[in-house]
């Protein structure tokens, strides 16, 4: 599944001689921010809990990705970025992956966050460096975030977009001015912007297509590149970071190497050739099937589940309501209707997942139930505005668990409501006589067992389908430019939600180029959960916050609910050591390392059998 996601950076963390910035404590620097609460992590710790720094240094980590890529900067809309590509630049804080809320200092070595939160001010470490040796500077951080916003990605647009401005107040010193304060998250979304070099984009164009390994901070550089086609990355040993607290036993491996394929079958086949070795599984046929092999079964491949405690956010048949066929609410409710979810987790899925019923899932943040008292409040000023339902009723998908028909002919019912009719077998617009059509956007063949059972459910309503399959890059660019009627999409949910809402779901965003709101969503009630979402004062507010939001979002049946799995499917081949605990919230790959006596084995075997 192609994920539109936020750039995820690869940061690091160090230690100083002063508290978390948190309640109490704005005006003063500090080594770090605590969104909500304290920090875990207490001046003069000596690593992260889930790692160890007895980890060995060494070997290689081999991985796979779809698709293809053409671009080496990860922070524009053009082109398709390798994989990997954001690991090259770091932040001036990084969150860890055991606490929920809280940013450390990396390029930073202290933040002052202003009583009103109207500004923020980074003190960059002395010895922070680009990998040509050069100092990263204040200028460097102001220019990063000018770039991000006039060049980058729309989606850094929409993050900083109440950031006005930031100043260099000395070579080591940057402030960022904040318009909205009431957005708390908002200091945390500039700590952890990517920090790019301004003497190397000064020479090299920002915006365009390249591969050209660029100018990065981080624990890899890029190694090798077989353009379209693989990728590897190479531990820097002259690493500015290296001696940080948060590094001992991270960044292991001394390259890591992404090959591409084109399809998960081929995928699938080289990871048990032994091409590559590490794989997590999103198939769940692949997962309950193509793994009964000899080397699972003696131990040499390792088939593992992990928890995983982060939300796992919404998939879904995303509908373009920009499109006037649906526009009417009742209209996509019919086609959800369609989807016979009971069917396809048993004959398709293996029983491995459970239904999606929230934008939220797998989280404390999805609406269950019936409304609290606390999420009326926030729901009460809209109640002219939105359904009785968002009220009254607890959201549930539909259910076909005796079978389709029973759905399909409240799907009819709602259709004619709507002013659909069926003639000569064919769903038409009752006045204009327009046939009602539905074409699908994907880009993985592995999807179309999926789709075709629901496009039969479709076509039985007499609505006239088409199944697209495309290549990732025109993919891409349709659903950038919301050129499709229907198209799968995940979306992974942060465990405090904060400026991607917008980009999300609001009315904004629904007609920029880019943006990910792919349904369209043009509701002011969204607009202003949203706004209430990011001015929450405490994670209790929040949560209620979130939870009223979804509410409001489901009983707009802007999607169909697709599924969701509250773990990580692990396939991989056994020569891996890692720490006796794994971060609350991450597989935590970043601490596994190469265990020599396993990996001596297991080239003794392969070597059986040739």
């Amino acid at each position: 599944m192609l994920r539109i996601a936020l750039p995820i950076l690869a940061l690091a963390f160090a230690t100083l001689a002063a508290p978390a910035v948190g309640a109490g404590s704005a005006g003063v620097p500090r080594h770090g921010l605590a969104l909500y609460g304290d920090l875990k992590y207490e001046p003069g710790f000596t690593h992260y809990d889930y790692a160890d720094p007895e980890a060995p240094k060494g070997g290689s980590l081999s991985l796979s990705a779809e698709g293809t890529f053409d671009n080496l900067n990860p922070f524009i809309l053009k082109g398709v970025a390798a994989a990997g590509a954001s690991e090259l630049f770091e932040s001036l804080l990084e969150s860890s992956a055991d606490e929920p809320d809280s940013a450390y200092g990396l390029i930073a070595e202290s933040v002052t966050l202003a009583p009103d939160r109207t500004s923020v001010a980074f003190t960059l470490r002395a010895e922070a460096r680009w990998h040509d040796g050069s100092p990263i500077t204040a200028e460097d951080v102001v220019f990063s975030l000018d770039t991000l916003k006039t060049k980058g990605h729309p989606s850094f647009r929409i993050l900083y977009a109440d950031v006005t401005g930031a100043e260099a107040l000395s070579e080591r010193e940057v402030v960022f001015r904040l318009r909205a304060s009431e957005n708390r998250k908002l200091p945390f979304l500039v700590a952890t912007m990517p920090v790019i070099s301004r003497a190397y984009y000064s020479a090299n164009e920002f915006d365009r297509t390249t591969l050209k390994p660029p100018l990065g901070s981080g624990p890899y550089r890029v190694d090798k590149v077989d353009p379209g086609r693989a990728i590897s990355y190479r531990r820097d040993p002259a690493y500015w970071g290296a001696h940080l607290p948060i590094k001992a036993g991270r960044h292991n491996f001394d390259v890591i190497r992404y090959d591409y394929y084109r399809d998960r079958t081929v995928m699938v086949e080289a990871l048990k050739a032994g091409a590559y070795e590490y794989h997590e599984e999103f198939t769940s046929k692949t997962w309950s099937t193509a793994y009964d092999i000899a080397a699972v079964e003696q131990g040499w491949m390792v088939k593992e589940v992990l928890p995983d405690n982060t939300p796992s956010g919404v998939q879904a048949f995303f509908i373009n309501t920009r499109r006037a066929k649906f526009q009417d609410p009742r209209v996509r409710l019919a086609l959800s209707y369609a989807f016979d979810f009971e069917w396809t987790n048993k004959n398709i899925f293996y029983g491995l997942y459970d239904r999606m019923a929230s934008y939220f899932e797998n989280s404390e943040l999805a609406a269950r139930g019936l409304p609290t008292a606390a999420e009326l409040a926030l729901l009460e000023p809209y109640r002219d505005e939105l359904p009785e339902a968002v009220f009254a009723e607890a959201f549930e998908p539909p259910r076909a668990d005796g079978g389709i028909r029973g759905n399909l002919r409240r799907a009819r019912r709602l259709l004619n409501e709507a002013g659909w009719v069926v003639r000569d077998g064919a769903l038409v617009q009752s006045e204009s006589g327009e046939p009602f059509s539905i074409e699908f956007l994907y880009f993985m063949r592995t999807f179309e067992r999926v789709i075709g059972p629901y496009v039969r459910n479709l076509e039985r309503l007499g609505i006239e389908t088409t199944m697209r399959l495309v290549d990732v890059p025109q993919y891409q660019r349709r659903l950038e430019e919301f050129d499709f009627d229907l198209t799968t999409q995940r979306y992974v949910q942060f465990l405090s939600p904060s400026s991607e809402l917008r980009d999300y779901f609001g009315s904004a965003y629904a007609d920029q180029i880019g943006s990910r709101n792919l349904a369209g969503i043009g509701d002011p009630v969204v607009d202003a959960l949203i706004e209430t979402v990011l001015a929450a004062p405490d994670r209790e507010r929040m949560t209620t916050a979130v939870r009223a939001l979804d509410r409001v979002l489901l009983w707009g049946h802007y999607m169909v609910p697709q599924w969701y799995k509250g773990e990580h499917h692990l396939i991989y081949w056994n020569k891996f050591g890692r720490p006796a605990s794994q971060p609350k919230y991450a597989i935590g790959l970043d601490t596994w390392w190469v265990d020599r006596r396993k990996h001596a084995d297991l080239t003794t075997y392969r070597k059986s059998l040739d």
